[in-house]
């Protein structure tokens, strides 16, 4: 995916200041010369890797990790190429810096933190204007966009123009996990307001500070904004992302069949759920359609989670009202359960024929779920009864507790393990360090999302797919799944490393665009070789010659 070279744009202090093409002590003596460079620089060329060495020195000197996060931003500004070197050589050390859960304290206070504008605000007062906004945007070639409108936070619900702080993350590992130049990303806030009344009272918010826009009104601004990229980057893929439940499922269902888009909190959460579940029946000798998953949680993400879940055990064979019958959803006054007159929608496909147990324990024990998986957005929600009680009938039980920030987690690792005595396989979606027990280290898995959007979005950008579709999560859910080693396998670890992230993500662009392929969706020539197309395709951190 290439990119103009610094001869024909820019020369001096505006080359130096142009983050993608700038090399600060990295321009070699000849392009030093030719740029009128000479004076603007100290006068040593450093390599990309020494100048990398100098980033982690200063990385580690930071007392907080609030901090990195800030510097991470700061170099980014700078010099995206040793920016997104730097990430790729060190995605693991990396990853909780730039997302989860460190962006969100950074999303918490971005307004006190704020430095430098990335990415495109739309407010409500650019009502009637939004497509001349995005024309506004320098690079013309958009390939993808994620947008949020910030009300559900992670963990942290409500924060406004604040919430900016998530598509960029997003976008860093769009480019650092699956190699889609930072030029074609575009994070974008549409900023409707907040009710969150610490941020309206806080004198360095960033965004409009008026309520929340609702109703029509916020639907004809969503309208207009969907179009309007239709417009103006017709070949961009559109990802939805911390919308609050209602307009996450509203926004899914209304444009998901007109234009390329999809909700990473439903679908990415799903998909790597789905392949943290299928590794587990590598451990537990259960296969998927025979498993019984119960969720605490009844959102968005929960009915996500078990849509993509039950299509995967109808392709194993069951008939979907046998598979729906194997998810049960727990919420703050118990089981989901049919007959209820103002059940949603979107949970009655999963509500259980079944007397109303009115908390998760007693569900539990009534159920005798081989997994739980926790969606709530509260800490704690997995007590120690909890835990025991999944032990007490399952000789290994699964235990996902899945809410982020880390502060929100339903439980740590070192509880899952210590109150299941060793026995529980689990993941999380914030990272917890690994754990000794019993002379064994058992590493847990973070059930990141990372492992699944960026090489699906891969796969939708080379096949120019026209539509995201559950066939693509489902594909790329059992390529994640099948790239869990057998060493992983036995330390209870029910994903890949991170560190193998871009291998996984060129794996999920392969299965991605044979679906699309498959489907009739996609609109660009694929070569035969898909795996050596995808891998040429990929944008790799390195400096160009400009001499």
């Amino acid at each position: 995916m290439p990119w103009p070279s610094a001869r024909k744009l820019l020369t001096g202090i505006e080359l130096l200041h142009d983050p993608m093409l700038n090399k600060g002590t990295a321009f070699t003596e000849s392009e030093r010369t030719q740029f009128h460079l000479r004076g603007l620089l100290p006068p040593r060329v450093f390599t990309l890797e020494e100048q990398q060495e100098r980033i982690l020195e200063n990385f580690d000197r930071k007392e907080s990790d609030l901090e990195r996060y800030i510097f991470l931003q700061s170099l980014q500004d700078r010099n995206e190429t040793l920016f997104y070197r730097t990430l790729v050589n060190h995605i693991e050390r990396m990853m909780p810096i730039i997302y989860t859960p460190t962006v969100g304290e950074a999303c918490r206070l971005f307004g006190h933190i704020y430095r430098r504008p990335r990415g495109l605000y739309i407010s409500s007062q650019d009502r009637g204007h939004i497509a001349d906004l995005l024309r506004n945007w320098p690079a013309p070639d958009v390939r993808v966009i994620v947008v949020t409108d910030g009300e559900r936070i992670l963990g942290l619900g409500d924060l406004g123009a604040h919430g900016m702080g998530i598509p960029i993350g997003k976008l860093s590992l769009y480019t650092a996990c699956a190699g889609i130049h930072p030029k074609q990303c575009l994070p974008i806030m549409l900023d409707v307001g907040t009710d969150n009344q610490l941020l309206l009272e806080d004198p360095l918010y960033i965004g409009v500070p008026e309520h929340r826009l609702r109703g029509e009104t916020y639907d004809a601004m969503v309208e207009e904004f969907v179009l309007a990229v239709q417009e103006v980057f017709p070949q961009a893929l559109l990802q939805f992302e911390d919308f609050a439940t209602a307009h996450a499922l509203t926004l899914l269902e209304r444009y998901r069949h007109q234009v390329c888009a999809f909700n990473d909190d439903i679908q990415g959460t799903a998909a790597v759920v789905a392949a943290a579940l299928l590794t587990s029946s590598r451990i537990t000798g259960i296969p998927l359609h025979e498993q019984r998953l119960m969720f605490l949680g009844a959102g968005a993400a929960a009915t996500g989670i078990a849509t993509l879940v039950v299509s995967l055990m109808v392709e194993e064979g069951l008939k979907v009202i046998e598979a729906r019958r194997r998810c049960w959803l727990v919420e703050s006054d118990g089981l989901v359960v049919t007959g209820d007159p103002d059940l949603p929608p979107f949970k009655r496909a999963f509500a259980a024929n079944s007397p109303k147990y009115p908390n998760l324990l007693s569900a539990i024990r009534n159920a005798h779920p081989t997994a739980l998986i926790g969606v709530s957005g509260h800490g704690g929600g997995f007590s120690p009864e909890v835990i025991r009680a999944m032990a007490s009938f399952n000789r290994r039980p699964v235990i996902l507790a899945l809410s982020n920030p880390t502060t929100h987690s339903e439980c740590t690792a070192d509880e899952a393990y210590r109150y299941s005595e060793g026995r529980a396989i689990f993941a999380s979606g914030s990272p917890f360090q690994p754990v000794r027990r019993a002379g064994t280290t058992l590493k847990p898995a973070q059930a990141n999302n990372a492992y699944i959007f960026p090489g699906l979005g891969l796969g939708v950008v080379l096949s120019g797919a026209s539509r995201v579709t559950d066939g693509m999560f489902r594909a790329a859910a059992r390529t994640l799944s099948s790239s869990v080693s057998d060493d992983d396998l036995g330390r209870a670890t029910l994903l890949p490393s991170l560190a193998s992230i871009r291998e996984v993500s060129v794996g999920i662009a392969v299965a991605v665009i044979e679906v699309a392929k498959e489907e009739m969706l996609s609109t660009i020539s694929i070569p035969e070789d898909v795996e050596s197309y995808v891998r040429a395709k990929m944008y790799q951190p390195t400096y160009s010659s400009y001499s």
